[in-house]
């Protein structure tokens, strides 16, 4: 995946798309999608990260589906809830939520500007796009192959979740609907649903790492009956079992778009992004030698981990808006 050509992971996601249905998930029975929640949605995220998959199920089934949907789109929200399609939404994926979005501009002659740290846009058949109107911010489509569109990608950390910059210069859209709402809560979802991806990736990192100690023999015996592996471990176990409860929160809160949903997608993003990393450090770490190794995929966790750790804004800035949601005085 690093050292050749960039491969074609499409067949995987048609796969996932048209025959399992995930792409629909989000999406109403009568659009011929799932009509599932975010709860359905976690379940697959953490899948995903537990595989560290390279599909755009964050970009085009949680980010742009929701964005759509919420702007009252059907046609396009419709062929991809069937997989005959794939979009993504063109913000920065370092966007936090209640972070402000410039649209690119839009006028006569078409969409101009460019938008940097797309995912998904370089797989999507349908790009999903604020554009700042006279009346605020509208969400337009956009071919990708349409004239007047640019997608250049960019080398990323985590190339299983590819990025890409976005060049408009009088390119062609259609206005779905405004803008401001729908964009927001498809970064709203997008975070509350990557934690349970981050508690895929943590787990899958304490799972193998376990596995590991148990098998690896040093000095007449397994690692694993050394008391610093059992404590690392034991300490790895318990961070692992919070995040699951903090990414589930997240995830209830959202489905049903309860008062705490906010504050749990902020609890959830601040605490397991850096589980993640964490996890994924302690299982190079503790596999000692092979854990640096190319062939062995401990590093491809590694740099999802810390993808994910700024996607939908770092850390810190989850903890500063949940210390805003609770009313917390800055100290």
């Amino acid at each position: 995946m690093y050292d050749a050509q960039p491969q074609d992971f499409s067949g995987v996601w048609r796969t996932l798309a048209t025959e399992l249905g995930v792409a629909g998930l989000l999406v109403p029975e009568s659009l011929g999608g799932a009509g599932a929640s975010a709860r359905e949605a976690a379940v697959v995220m953490e899948e995903i990260g537990r595989a560290v998959a390279p599909v755009p199920f964050l970009s085009s089934a949680v980010l742009a589906t929701v964005a759509l949907l919420r702007a009252g789109d059907t046609r396009t929200v419709s062929a991809l809830a069937q997989g005959e399609l794939t979009a993504a939404l063109v913000v920065p994926l370092t966007t936090a939520p209640d972070d402000p979005v410039t649209g690119v501009s839009g006028g006569p002659g078409g969409l101009s500007g460019s938008v940097t740290a797309v995912a998904g846009a370089g797989e999507a058949d349908v790009l999903v796009v604020p554009v700042t109107g006279p009346d605020g911010l509208e969400l337009h489509t956009v071919d990708r192959a349409a004239a007047g569109v640019q997608v250049s990608p960019l080398l990323a950390l985590d190339m299983t979740r590819p990025l890409a910059a976005v060049t408009f210069s009088g390119a062609p859209s259609s206005k779905v609907g405004a803008g401001d709402g729908p964009v927001a809560d498809a970064v709203r979802t997008g975070a509350a649903l990557l934690a349970s991806e981050q508690l895929g990736v943590a787990q899958w990192c304490f799972d193998t790492t376990l596995d590991y100690a148990r098998q690896r023999r040093q000095f007449g015996r397994t690692i694993g009956s050394y008391q610093a592996i059992k404590h690392r471990l034991a300490d790895l176990w318990f961070d692992v079992g919070a995040a699951a409860a903090a990414a589930r929160y997240a995830a209830d809160t959202c489905a049903r778009a309860d008062d705490d949903a906010a504050a749990a997608a902020a609890i959830a993003q601040a605490y397991c992004s850096d589980i993640a990393v964490h996890a994924a450090e302690e299982c190079i770490q503790l596999h000692g030698g092979i854990g640096m190794t190319w062939e062995y995929p401990a590093h491809l966790y590694l740099k999802r981990a810390k993808s994910d750790q700024l996607a939908f804004g770092t850390g810190y800035r989850h903890r500063a808006r949940l210390a805003e949601l609770v009313n917390l005085p800055p100290t």
